[in-house]
């Protein structure tokens, strides 16, 4: 395993592995918006990783950019700033989260391996599910710092969130703050305690909103299960979820490359907030250049705390069954 230096790797190339439709939708983000100068693609087939690379170039002298995309290998982790890793397999009919688990599990070992061995120092960014569960096992696997292994956690679930908040209120989701934390799977939680809408706190909001309309607290209940079950209508529809999290995965990779120490819905490390240790799991925090620098501990009323302490323990259970934690 290499050994690592306090400083991630600079500059601003990106290694991509796996151009599955999530990992595609990440890299046309990263090509319209200019976020890198390289990006290197991994990939088992390489005759359809070849294929994107090449569409993917074609793009480049509409985008305003002049971002250069390559098939890539192992040997490009050595001076990759960011790796990227969205491969993995998808649920089979019948099988269980824990067999898909170890089956990730055993996948990741070995990219992750390969990743060190060809002298990789920058930063993991990990959006395999189960994502809190493999950004753990990337950060036990890669001997890297937490601080240098982030998940996409929930950045997608909330941003769903955010933008069913705002049609219900009729404005633009960037005028919504309010986070889903916790596992990004079914136990997952928002955090309304703490959410405004222009400004405005949400509680606030939805108690004007019930003098005027007495189904407003059931209207939010509908919204957040509409956000947790979003991907099984939009995978039922057309096979897979892509454009959000790839939308979301560029988010965070500008936050590490323009060192932005912007707050994020990303899966993090917990040392002690919350009242939890050694689980990573969705939460906001204050992503810049190194990674993440601090886990922001949101301010949860009962009824939130004992649901993301429930979300803690059912991946605390899955990461037990899969031989993670004794």
């Amino acid at each position: 395993m290499a050994t690592t230096t306090d400083k991630p790797t600079p500059g601003n190339k990106i290694v991509l592995i796996g151009a599955g439709d999530v990992g595609v939708a990440y890299a046309y983000a990263l090509v319209n918006q200019g976020l890198c100068d390289h990006l290197a693609i991994i990939d088992i087939n390489e005759e359809k990783t070849w294929g994107h690379v090449e569409d993917l170039n074609h793009s480049v002298p509409w985008s305003g950019h002049n971002t250069r995309v390559t098939v890539g290998t192992y040997e490009d982790c050595r001076d990759a700033a960011l790796v990227v890793n969205c491969a993995g397999v998808a649920q089979r009919p019948g099988e269980t989260r824990l067999d898909l688990v170890a089956r990730n599990l055993k996948i990741f070992k070995s990219i992750v391996d390969e990743v060190m061995a060809h002298g990789f120092n920058g930063i993991f960014l990990v959006a395999t599910n189960p994502v809190d569960v493999l950004s753990y096992a990337t950060w036990k696997f890669s001997g890297l710092p937490s601080s240098r292994v982030i998940g996409s956690g929930t950045i997608l679930d909330t941003a769903r969130y955010r933008h069913s908040l705002g049609e219900y209120f009729g404005m633009s989701s960037t005028s919504v703050h309010a986070y889903v934390i916790g596992e990004h799977g079914d136990t997952e939680l928002p955090v309304v305690s703490t959410g405004s809408v222009s400004g405005v706190p949400l509680p606030e909001k939805l108690r004007k909103a019930a003098e005027h309309n007495p189904e407003a607290s059931s209207d939010m209940t509908t919204i957040f299960e509409e956000t947790r079950d979003a991907a099984y209508k939009i995978i039922q529809a057309k096979g897979s979820t892509s454009y959000g999290i790839g939308g979301g995965l560029a988010r965070i990779t500008r936050a590490v490359l323009s060192n932005e120490d912007v707050v994020l819905p990303v899966s993090a490390l917990l040392e002690g907030q919350y009242g939890l240790e050694d689980i990573y799991i969705g939460t906001p925090a204050v992503i810049n250049r190194n990674g993440i620098r601090d886990v922001v501990e949101l301010t949860l009323d009962e009824t939130e705390s004992k649901q993301f302490q429930h979300s803690a323990e059912v991946l605390r259970q899955v990461m037990m069954d899969g031989g993670l934690v004794g």
